[in-house]
């Protein structure tokens, strides 16, 4: 029947009561022995009139950040060796023009959490640095919304003297007084992060400092990379990550005081697209990202710091 004179007519008659090209009208056979012409798309990619395009999902939210933080090396030497980082970098997008604030590391960590070096121009442990004022961890936990920091070989939750590779200095939470009730519950050892990850219960405001081998700090750069894939992977892998709902940050405290301070900054998150950021930002703009994703006023310097929202194209909930 398929080049029978039935076929040919059911053919013309539908293309003649479609009134549309690009189709072909395929023949049937239904029970009972009756032949119906239905149409269907050609192949050959062209156009078809009258139909319409599906709209591409809308791109989600982010709701979360995790921010990652390497130790005293420039943009150039993260890009030479740090070849699974740079590769997330070129495969989202990162910062060519993103600057540390200070040396030594601690006011750089106080700068990303609070929106200001608080003064502190040291590496001094919380007893010498009793801070007031708030982070974005506090003001996310103010709001009803979830903060963690996962800090490599800590012992204790909160931990506030520096032991074995697990330097304070680096935990900028610890430092600020009003919010140690809430640093005891929620700054917590490294080991949450994988539980964390799977279950889907990543916080809204994250942080990830990894000891002083995995930062590079007292390591190779190669080193702190490979660590920093094991985790970004077991993120990957997780249901905040694939909601897409979840944007990844990997940053350096600072420079080896080589340079200008000028540190590789990725921003990577599900549906972001391709991009190199050439906008001057700053560990300030890293804590106006939190704020803008939190929905809560900036905090210090970040409220006249560029906007990585703006830079990366992020969107935010209303």
């Amino acid at each position: 029947m398929q080049g029978g004179p039935m076929s040919r007519r059911l053919r013309a008659v539908g293309r003649r009561s479609l009134g549309l090209t690009g189709l072909s009208v395929a023949v049937v056979l239904l029970a009972g022995g009756t032949a119906v012409a239905r149409p269907v798309a050609v192949s050959d990619g062209a156009p078809v009139r009258g139909a319409v395009a599906a709209a591409p999902p809308a791109r989600p939210a982010i709701t979360k950040v995790l921010t990652f933080v390497v130790e005293n090396h420039s943009l150039p030497q993260m890009k030479a060796s740090m070849p699974f980082v740079y590769g997330l970098a070129k495969k989202y997008a990162y910062a060519d023009h993103y600057n540390a604030v200070a040396h030594p590391s601690l006011p750089n960590y106080l700068a990303m959490v609070s929106g200001g070096t608080q003064g502190v121009t040291d590496d001094a442990p919380p007893a010498l640095h009793p801070l007031g004022g708030l982070t974005f961890f506090d003001q996310a936990l103010s709001l009803g919304k979830t903060a963690t920091l996962y800090a490599d070989s800590m012992r204790t939750h909160c931990q506030l003297t520096s032991q074995g590779r697990y330097a304070v200095k680096h935990n900028p939470w610890a430092y600020f007084t009003k919010g140690r009730d809430a640093c005891g519950q929620h700054d917590v050892p490294v080991a949450q992060l994988a539980a964390d990850s799977d279950a889907g219960t990543l916080p809204n405001a994250g942080m990830v400092v990894p000891n002083l081998v995995h930062d590079a700090h007292d390591a190779a750069l190669g080193v702190a990379d490979s660590w920093i894939e094991t985790k970004v992977r077991r993120v990957q892998s997780g249901a905040d990550w694939k909601s897409g709902h979840l944007a990844i940050v990997i940053t350096a405290d600072e420079d080896d005081h080589q340079g200008i301070n000028r540190v590789l900054t990725v921003v990577a998150s599900r549906y972001q697209v391709h991009r190199v950021v050439h906008a001057d930002l700053t560990h300030y703009s890293l804590t106006r990202l939190y704020d803008s994703v939190l929905g809560a006023p900036f905090l210090g310097k970040a409220a006249g710091a560029a906007s990585m929202t703006g830079a990366f194209s992020i969107k935010t909930a209303p």
